[in-house]
C-alpha cells in the first residue's frame, strides 16, 4: 500500500515494494535500529545526552560512526549484496560528508530503516532512500553473524 507522505520525502520509494513495519516511536532512531537496539536513541552528541559506544569519538563525522560500529564488530566492506554468514548495515551522508541515516540489511537482501522518530520501514534497496532527505550512500559495513544459525542457503566453513 503506497504511503504518499513517505514517497514525498523519499521519491525513490515510489513504485517499489516497501512496507511500513512498525508505528512511529521516539524511543530509538536509525542508528540504534542499525545496531538492532530498539530501547534507546543513539547519537554521538558531544554533551552525552544519548547513548554512544564507549571509546568511540563523539562527533558528527563519519569516522565516529565507523568507530562506534567497529565496537560491535563491523568493518567497511565493498558490497551491499547479501553475503553468507554476514550482517550488513549502511551509512548515508549529505554532500558535506555528515552522516544522516543508517539502514540494516535483512536476511532476504531488503533493508530496514527507522525514519527518525517516525516509523520503521522495509525497503528494497539502499538507493530508494537516497535524495534530499538523507543524501547518498556513503559506505556499507559488515560483521560475521554471531550465535545465529546459518540461513538454509548458506554453507558453514
Amino acid at each position: 500500500m503506497p504511503h504518499p507522505w513517505l514517497e514525498r520525502s523519499f521519491p525513490g520509494l515510489r513504485g517499489t515494494d516497501y512496507d511500513v513495519t512498525s508505528p512511529a516511536t521516539p524511543d530509538y532512531n536509525c542508528i540504534a535500529w542499525a545496531a538492532a537496539d530498539s530501547q534507546q536513541w543513539w547519537e554521538p552528541d558531544p554533551f552525552h545526552q544519548y547513548f554512544w559506544p564507549a571509546n568511540a569519538p563523539r562527533s558528527q563525522r563519519a569516522e565516529s560512526y565507523l568507530a562506534a560500529f567497529a565496537t560491535l564488530g563491523y568493518e567497511v566492506c565493498a558490497s551491499s549484496e547479501v553475503e553468507a554468514g554476514f550482517e550488513k548495515i549502511a551509512l548515508y551522508a549529505n554532500r558535506d560528508g555528515i552522516p544522516t541515516h543508517m539502514a540494516r540489511q535483512l536476511h532476504d537482501g531488503t533493508w530496514t530503516s527507522k525514519l527518525g522518530p517516525s516509523v520503521d520501514i522495509r525497503h528494497p534497496s539502499l538507493e530508494s532512500l537516497e535524495g534530499a532527505q538523507y543524501g547518498r550512500l556513503l559506505t556499507v559495513l559488515r560483521r560475521r553473524r554471531a550465535n545465529l544459525r546459518p540461513l538454509p542457503a548458506e554453507r558453514t566453513e
